[in-house]
């Protein structure tokens, strides 16, 4: 099915290819992070050569991943605190000159009509790939489990040692890092913040907030917490930390 990998900004693509590659997408709540707002931008114009796409042998695009640089020690205590932190320090650390060693892989989709055939792994790979072209020699990324949402009430330090039977994660996500070598470092139970507005988090979940207290919500992976004499709703998105090399 792959017949090339890609830049995302090699060239334009057709709207309709882009809609359904993305059809699946996040939560509407992921876009509440306020600190990724601020460096996202920079991000994707100075790391576009990380951010990849799978072209099908029609030249429609099958699957998407991306990834940021920064420098790392390898100790797991020395791991930025997320997805979030990832961000923060390849931003700062290219305008402050620091020399990375690491990628750092931030996501990867599919086309939802084409899970299932080993196209995300091959995302990955691509990924692991171009990281050693360009001279990063580790390869972390702060993993989202999917199967997180069904346990909200469950720490992430828990979840992630949760395994079936063959010794492999009962996240299927998780799973489909492992199945390429790679291994759970720590947990990063604060990834991501999201703050809002009652009224905005009433609006993102479909939900309704009476009183103060804390939430389980549509595809969260922890609760939310809600303060109606702050008028704000916060909640913090856990991540997994696993490291490919």
């Amino acid at each position: 099915m792959i017949t090339k990998i890609e830049r995302t900004d090699a060239r334009t693509r057709p709207d309709e290819h882009l809609r359904e590659l993305f059809s699946e997408g996040f939560p509407e709540f992921i876009t509440a992070d306020k600190l990724v707002k601020d460096y996202i931008g920079r991000a994707r114009e100075w790391f576009a050569d990380l951010n990849l796409m799978l072209i099908d042998d029609h030249e429609i695009p099958v699957a998407s991943g991306w990834g940021v640089p920064i420098r790392w020690d390898g100790l797991p205590e020395s791991l930025p605190t997320g997805y979030t932190q990832a961000l923060v320090r390849a931003v700062e650390g290219r305008e402050q000159e620091v020399e990375a060693n690491t990628l750092v892989i931030c996501g990867a989709i599919v086309t939802p009509s084409l899970k299932g055939r080993g196209l995300a792994g091959e995302t990955l790979k691509a990924l692991r790939r171009t990281a050693r072209n360009t001279g990063l020699e580790q390869v972390v990324a702060p993993v989202r489990p999917t199967m997180k949402a069904q346990y909200p009430l469950t720490p992430i330090e828990t979840f992630m040692r949760w395994s079936r039977e063959d010794g492999l994660a009962l996240d299927p996500w998780i799973r489909t890092h492992q199945r390429l070598g790679a291994r759970i470092l720590s947990a990063a139970p604060a990834s991501q913040t999201m703050t809002g507005t009652v009224a905005e988090w009433e609006r993102w979940t479909g939900m309704v907030f009476p009183e103060a207290g804390d939430y389980v919500i549509p595809d969260g992976l922890s609760l939310l917490r809600i303060s109606h004499s702050t008028d704000e709703g916060i909640y913090q998105e856990p991540n997994v930390w696993m490291r490919h090399n």
